[in-house]
């Protein structure tokens, strides 16, 4: 038994498909050897041209079909059920932004680790709030695109207790690598007391919500800690060098070099952090938002 119901399925597909290739790569390469041999120069120093062999044309047209035919099948029949979800399976949202993956749950409840009871059906509808992800949890044998503003899922029964990998396999952005996380599958029991014990989203500051949604943590940190851009701790009041059309300059951090920041973000670049790396969010961000955020920033010394 696999540790999704789809392992064993997306793996005999694999290895049919591997079986064939192997099977073709060795019989060409040993056909194609065998004939440099016996019909080199110096055995047949004239060439003879040979055609109109019908057996041998319907021989390498109706083999590969046949081939081709079985491997279309096995990868249809791994593939289909993975489209078909299960009408009492538990819905969790999967939300992708760079560079981190964050699961809600029931009443707005949110982690940054996949939580799922044992032989239970789970639907994660997919959600990019800004470039193309690809949700990948290896061990279950499933990946799908997370597209900005296309709906899109996958669902899964886990079917052993554990800690699984979840990657992005699709490159976006600089630290496209650590977009990273677990799935935990845990006892019916384990998962109903975590996720009720899981605190709700709306404990946290307005202006932290707003951030995060925007995919605002990926670059700033909360803490003090340097990820591609300067962190948020601390950051209100503090007196920057910037680059303003090619001059340096120094600037405080206020409420008006905030808001230039986010609708304006390369018109003064903090010295040491290159250009065009932030998207502008004029339009994204509302005025009543920013005032959030700007509150939210002030409170994080």
């Amino acid at each position: 038994m696999g540790a999704s119901n789809f392992t064993e399925g997306v793996d005999l597909a694999f290895k049919v498909i591997f079986g064939i290739s192997l099977f073709f790569l060795v019989g060409i390469t040993t056909v194609m050897l065998y004939f440099v041999v016996r019909y080199s120069r110096k055995r047949h120093p004239h060439a003879v041209q040979i055609k109109d062999n019908n057996v041998l044309e319907i021989t390498w047209i109706t083999i590969p079909l046949i081939l081709v035919l079985l491997m279309f099948y096995y990868g249809y029949v791994a593939f289909s059920p993975e489209r078909n979800v299960p009408k009492d399976a538990i819905q969790i949202t999967v939300i992708g932004k760079m560079w981190v993956w964050t699961f809600e749950y029931e009443g707005g409840k949110q982690s940054p680790v996949l939580v799922v009871p044992i032989n239970k059906a789970v639907k994660l509808n997919l959600h990019s709030d800004d470039v193309i992800h690809s949700l990948y949890i290896p061990a279950f044998r499933i990946k799908e695109d997370v597209v900005p503003g296309k709906k899109n899922y996958m669902w899964f029964i886990a079917q052993q207790l554990g800690e699984y990998d979840v990657l992005c396999t699709v490159y976006c952005g600089l630290r496209h690598s650590y977009m990273e996380t677990k799935t935990r599958v845990v006892s019916e029991a384990d998962y109903a007391a975590w996720l009720k014990a899981l605190p709700e989203k709306s404990n946290e500051p307005e202006g932290l919500v707003i951030l995060k949604k925007n995919a605002c943590t990926g670059c700033h940190s909360i803490d003090g800690t340097k990820i591609v851009s300067a962190s948020f701790k601390g950051l209100y009041g503090k007196t920057e060098k910037v680059m303003t059309n090619g001059t340096e300059r120094s600037v405080t951090v206020d409420d008006a070099y905030i808001k230039s920041s986010v609708y304006s973000p390369d018109q003064d670049v903090v010295v040491g952090y290159q250009k065009g790396i932030m998207k502008t969010y004029q339009g994204i961000v509302k005025d009543d938002e920013m005032i959030k955020i700007i509150d939210y920033l002030k409170s994080i010394k």
